[in-house]
């Protein structure tokens, strides 16, 4: 899974995510899922806040389903 925010103006879509993806990095590494975020969470210093993201997005959608059939 990737969570990506994109940062104000800049338009992405998740088929340009994964083209990118097939091109350079070997199949088991690409993302299955992609989700965009409006923000990361970040803690008091500024890093990105990975429980926090774990947590958000552990609960299983009906889109997760499908996406791994």
């Amino acid at each position: 899974m990737a969570i990506v925010a994109l940062k104000p103006g800049h338009t992405l879509v998740a088929a340009e995510i994964h083209a990118h993806c097939q091109a350079n990095l070997a199949r088991f590494k690409c993302p299955r899922l992609i989700e965009f975020v409006e923000a990361l969470p970040r803690n008091a210093t500024g890093k990105i806040h990975k429980p926090t993201l774990r947590k958000q997005f552990s609960t299983e959608k009906p889109t997760d389903l499908a996406a791994a059939s």
